[in-house]
């Protein structure tokens, strides 16, 4: 099994990063901030004013270490990538595939019944941990039927309208899972997120799209070239295929914990000009942290039946989608939690 290394987030603005014989060095004008091992490290994340070295971006690129830059809200900006791994007859398989609608077809639909499926278990657990709530029970019951159709969903714009219904009933409710007082949820909101909960759900989506990039690239898969999400200049589509997997059980849950437990308080967010809502530097760095260390709490994988750390699902599932499109498995196996 893969070895679960590192990830640096730089979030000091006016940073510099450059290597020094085999560590990574973290600088800001004269002052050093940290010093890495390049070993230990897989991925370095940027937000904001953050400059590295050309050295340092072609020893990343060499080593196969994900450098990626986001804006200071987490939006994506770039990345630096290298040479493309794995096998070229596995890419050969994967291209052909998304342009067979039936080939598309079997893996969404396995895809987005998982993230259903995830989604219907974080409403369950508040219903076990919490009691009866007759507006969750009813969710549950709604996503129960979602489940049901896209298992019988025969093309790709079906499983999206189930998803996009399944996703209205779910954060339909989500607003019954927050315990803190002046979080409120009214509903989905991206670009930009004009909400302390959408902040959230934004910056840690981000984060595990990035994740499950990396993992796609390490097992020789092309993340830009999706059997969900349709393709687009720039859009990592597989990625973002990927990632549905992780949305509820990760990421929600994630930010469901760090709100409920007052781990990120209402002054931990400011409102642009532009009414967009962005974390504050200390708050990100904070939620950071608890991102870390949410990456090593071992859990049993469903299908594999090994204890593994969370930071290494995407890591997973990227070989268990390689395994089935050169033929090892008759389907893909996705995520899902109890």
């Amino acid at each position: 099994m893969k070895k679960l290394l590192n990830t640096l987030y730089i979030t000091r603005q006016e940073s510099y990063l450059h290597k020094e014989r085999e560590t990574i060095i973290v600088k800001q004008g004269d002052d050093k901030l940290g010093q890495f091992p390049a070993l230990t490290v897989g991925n370095i994340i940027c937000f904001g004013q953050v400059s590295v070295s050309p050295f340092l971006m072609g020893y990343c690129a060499e080593q196969g270490i994900g450098l990626a830059f986001y804006t200071e809200y987490g939006k994506f900006l770039a990345r630096v990538q290298g040479k493309q791994t794995g096998n070229v007859l596995l890419r050969r398989i994967q291209y052909r595939w998304a342009d067979q609608a039936e080939r598309t077809v079997s893996i969404a639909r396995l895809m987005i019944a998982a993230k259903i499926a995830n989604a219907r278990a974080v409403l369950a657990r508040e219903l076990r941990n919490h009691g009866g709530n007759p507006v969750l029970e009813a969710a549950v019951g709604r996503l129960a039927m979602s489940l049901r159709q896209v298992e019988n969903a025969q093309s790709n714009e079906t499983i999206m309208g189930i998803e996009g219904e399944a996703a209205s009933h779910y954060f339909g409710v989500f607003n019954e899972l927050l315990r803190s007082d002046g979080f409120i949820f009214n509903g989905r909101v991206r670009r930009p997120p004009t909400d302390p909960v959408n902040a959230l759900l934004s910056f840690v989506y981000s984060l595990i799209t990035q994740e499950c990039f990396s993992a796609l690239q390490g097992v020789g898969l092309d993340p830009f070239v999706g059997f969900h999400h349709k393709d687009r200049p720039g859009r990592a589509s597989l990625a973002l295929d990927l990632v549905e997997e992780f949305r509820a059980s990760w990421a929600d849950r994630l930010v469901l914990t760090l709100i409920n437990r007052k781990q990120v308080q209402l002054n931990d967010f400011i409102t642009e000009a532009s009414g967009a809502v962005r974390l504050t530097d200390d708050a990100r760095k904070n939620l950071l942290t608890v991102y870390q260390e949410k990456k090593q709490v071992m859990i049993m994988h469903p299908y594999l039946q090994e204890q593994v750390p969370i930071g290494l699902l995407p890591h997973c599932q990227a070989l268990l989608l390689a395994r089935h499109l050169r033929g090892d498995t008759e389907y893909y196996p996705p995520y899902l939690v109890k």
